[in-house]
């Protein structure tokens, strides 16, 4: 199969009992963001910027649960911000484990593994040494902290912690090869973390899905590699989506990096450019999301919006009325279903209701149409049974030159600010080359943790613009 046949029948089982009783809306997946608060400052994100006054806010544990009660979706995939700062996240994840949840814990990647060592030292017996030796000899942990792990207490063995089980995937964001992902992270590293984070998470034993986002500028063949790669690696499952100039995210290109969002995000045609092969890549790799999706982003039909069926829970309540929009926020679930007008929102027959929707083509609007029969065709039934129920796409060959493409950017000495630290540190630099003992620094450009802050890279871009026009500020 596909998909592990415990998840399949969970969720068919769902859509079969809401169609039974005839309920016109209901939750497939709880968007369950207990936290806005992020390490990193990503491109494209809104996140931290809308919610930019409340980024220390946080949803009480038995909030985040009861959420999970009240619109009982079956699947929920916690995301942010990044969860793994919510202090309460072991008991968040452990909570809706025992509801009988699926969950998808949404992650930047960069706390994973410091995660998964709390694991190991929580079974940590001598049995496990094989596992050690496997880890150590592919660099994902040091020797001090494989000490540590061998080492642990009665505290460290009675800590809740996350322990790998066929109901939850780690998702971890990835947005292209190595050059492209820092680039879009705006942090240099961070895509040789997920690789090794993901490469640890295998060999303890977890379930690893990668959640990609697609831009005007993203090229599709590095997409394809991207796939190549992270199958090479294993993964289980990959969710792909389009990049949409939603609102939060659109302003921030304006004012924070003086962009212009039109050259960064996709209108509906280049979605369908981008996605043309969409389902080649479904047949190679295993791509979470129904045919019927696929065949929507490929532009070869349309479907309604059913942003309802994902809703979104956070710290100011039930967001509506989709994942990316905001135009109000309920204390519930069922007055947020009952109050929306959702017939104001999406894209019927490819007219949008509402201006902001008229280039959404995003997963977390369309996905479910597929999987609900929303405009459903002759055959749909089908092609979701078959695809669900078919033979999983076998992991792509490791090889040399496919790490190779995969790492083309700071592991080469070609990171995204591999062209500001050669300005800052030439000659022709002058007396701001002081600012070139700051360059080291660059790992942290723009991850003030938890504010969202970006003046650390905004120094370097003016510094660096500085640089390259010496003689503005002359005289």
């Amino acid at each position: 199969m596909r998909f592990p046949f415990a998840l399949t029948k969970k969720i068919a089982s769902h859509i079969i009992k809401h169609k039974v009783r005839k309920t016109p809306k209901f939750a497939m997946v709880l968007q369950l963001e207990p936290l806005h608060t992020c390490n990193l400052t990503c491109t494209g994100c809104g996140r931290i910027r809308e919610y930019s006054t409340s980024l220390k806010d946080m949803v009480p544990l038995e909030q985040c649960l009861q959420a999970a009660i009240e619109c009982d979706a079956p699947m929920v995939s916690i995301c942010g911000g990044e969860p793994l700062i919510y202090p309460k996240i072991e008991e968040l994840i452990a909570g809706l484990l025992e509801q009988g949840r699926v969950l998808y814990i949404c992650t930047n990647g960069m706390f994973m593994r410091k995660k998964m060592r709390d694991y190991l030292a929580a079974i940590y017996s001598p049995e496990l040494e094989p596992k050690l030796k496997k880890l150590l000899e592919a660099k994902l942990i040091s020797e001090k902290e494989a000490d540590v792990i061998r080492k642990s207490d009665d505290t460290a063995k009675k800590k809740i912690v996350i322990r790998p089980t066929k109901w939850m995937y780690w998702n971890v964001h990835v947005d292209g090869l190595e050059f492209t992902h820092d680039l879009i992270v705006e942090r240099e590293g961070v895509f040789k973390e997920c690789v090794e984070a993901i490469k640890m998470a295998k060999i303890c034993g977890y379930q690893v899905a990668t959640n990609t986002t697609v831009y005007r500028e993203t090229d599709v063949a590095e997409i394809e590699d991207m796939f190549k790669y992270l199958s090479s690696l294993e993964v289980d499952g990959h969710t792909i989506s389009p990049g949409y100039d939603y609102d939060a995210a659109k302003k921030d290109m304006v004012s924070r990096l003086g962009k212009d969002p039109k050259q960064f995000f996709l209108t509906r045609e280049m979605t369908r450019a981008k996605f043309a092969k969409i389902q080649d890549w479904g047949k190679a790799f295993t791509i979470f999301g129904t045919p019927v999706y696929q065949e929507f982003l490929a532009g070869k039909r349309e479907l309604t919006c059913t942003a309802w069926a994902i809703p979104t829970y956070n710290v100011k309540g039930w967001k509506a009325p989709c994942y990316l929009m905001t135009d109000g926020h309920y204390a519930g679930y069922h007055e947020m279903l009952t109050k929306v007008q959702w017939e104001k929102y999406g894209v019927v027959n490819g007219v949008a209701r509402d201006p902001r929707c008229e280039h959404c083509m995003v997963h977390c609007g369309y996905d479910p149409s597929g999987a609900l029969g929303t405009n459903y065709q002759s055959g749909d039934n089908w092609k979701n049974f078959k695809y669900n129920f078919g033979a999983k796409p076998k992991p792509f060959p490791s090889s040399p030159e496919l790490a190779k493409r995969a790492f083309n950017g700071v592991t080469i000495g070609k990171g995204h600010l591999a062209e500001a630290k050669a300005i800052i540190n030439s000659p022709a630099a002058g007396a701001r080359g002081a600012f070139a003992n700051e360059v080291h620094h660059e790992a942290h450009v723009g991850t003030h943790c938890g504010t969202g802050d970006t003046s650390e890279r905004d120094e370097l871009l003016a510094k660096i613009k500085d640089v390259k026009n010496p003689d503005k500020n002359a005289g």
